[in-house]
């Protein structure tokens, strides 16, 4: 199961959604407003930008520039949240 981070937490509170690990084993995080579930986002057996934190600043800036190019497109709600949580 995905551990949330601080970072996403904090992101989600400006937001003003709330985030749960997600009941889709294939997705990290449940979003939600007004109690209302909005999407799951961010594919499990991937990276995210907290967690490139971890290991290193300079490859999470990398991985997070590649990722931003990748998904450039993505105007979904979904890839928004995935963005603005994970990213």
């Amino acid at each position: 199961m995905y551990q949330i981070t601080n970072y996403t937490l904090k992101k989600a509170k400006e937001l003003g959604v709330v985030v749960k690990p997600s009941t889709n084993p294939k997705k990290k995080i449940d979003v939600f407003k007004n109690g209302e579930k909005i999407t799951s986002v961010g594919g499990a057996g991937y990276q995210d930008y907290p967690n490139y934190l971890k290991i290193d600043k300079e490859l999470a800036d990398k991985k997070r520039k590649l990722y931003k190019l990748r998904h450039k497109n993505n105007k979904g709600i979904a890839g928004f949240y995935a963005d603005k949580l994970l990213w």
